[in-house]
């Protein structure tokens, strides 16, 4: 049985003539005839009782008519609803979130653009660590991220779109004798504790700064706490455990018992993209890149 099956029963159930119903269908009525003969002969018994002139539905027919309608109704709303997914108007956008960017005005502003151009899409949203993006996205559990993008050389399956190359400061909790210093260079760090990142969170991040330190005077870092992400990083600050680097774009949600110092000769910056499969077409996902992009 297919789908014309039924569109042919229905419209001859309605007129109950085959003349007629063939002409609203634009088909010739001995082959509408052959149509309705084929879906009675495929179901087993009769549908309509013939008569001098034309056709009635019989019992097993009136019940058929009623679910037919119900059949064709349901599969013409899923091709609105699959034409919608389709041309990117509807359906539901998995972005991953690094927590550096929570409150990133960029990544807002791109929230609120799309919920106003697409407001029959669904956005899920999930805060993860850059390095856990990745994997989710290459897996496909995510469609794209905002992220620290500086290991994209290391994923050639990636594509990205960079809004953002953050310069690294100095988080110190309010008072603190650095805040009170005109110029701070990385040797006046020498000794202070500091909250680091673990390496496998970024290794590329990671020996950049371990780098410039060394290059710059501080030498190695006195480390005494490693947290992989930026709120762990900022609590321990204002607790005074130790000092952290964070990205610029932390002033956008930047705890009022902490102060951003900026370091002069700290010359790392911090690449933000938003990344995604190459290998994913999606029309949702390809509106929200191209909106990211004109942004």
């Amino acid at each position: 049985m297919e789908l014309r099956h039924l569109r042919y029963f229905v419209r001859v159930g309605e007129e109950e003539h085959f003349g007629r119903a063939a002409e609203r269908l634009h088909i010739a009525q001995p082959a509408l005839s052959r149509q309705i003969q084929d879906l009675e002969k495929e179901m087993g018994f009769a549908l309509f009782d013939r008569l001098p002139r034309g056709v009635r539905l019989n019992a097993a027919g009136q019940l058929f008519l009623a679910e037919a309608r119900r059949i064709l109704q349901d599969v013409e709303e899923a091709k609105v609803r699959a034409e919608r997914i389709a041309l990117g108007k509807a359906g539901t956008l998995r972005i991953g979130i690094a927590t550096a960017l929570s409150w990133h005005g960029f990544v807002v502003d791109c929230f609120r653009q799309f919920r106003r151009e697409q407001p029959d899409a669904e956005l899920e949203l999930h805060h993860l660590l850059s390095v856990h993006q990745v994997d989710s996205i290459l897996s496909g559990r995510l469609d794209a991220g905002f992220s620290a993008s500086n290991f994209l050389p290391l994923h050639k399956d990636l594509a990205h779109w960079k809004f953002a190359d953050d310069r690294m400061l100095l988080a110190v909790p309010k008072g603190h004798p650095l805040t009170k210093r005109k110029i701070v260079r990385l040797r006046d760090l020498r000794d202070m504790p500091f909250v680091w990142i673990p390496r496998w969170a970024n290794p590329i991040h990671y020996d950049q700064m371990m780098h410039e330190s060394s290059r710059g005077g501080l030498g190695a870092p006195n480390v005494v706490q490693e947290a992989a992400d930026r709120d762990t990083h900022l609590s321990l600050v204002q607790c005074r455990i130790g000092l952290s680097w964070q990205n610029e774009g932390v002033r956008w949600h930047c705890p009022r018992g902490i102060a951003l110092v900026r370091v002069i000769d700290m010359n790392v910056r911090l690449p933000f993209s938003l990344i995604w499969k190459k290998a994913n077409t999606a029309p949702l996902l390809q509106k929200f890149i191209a909106q990211v992009a004109s942004a």
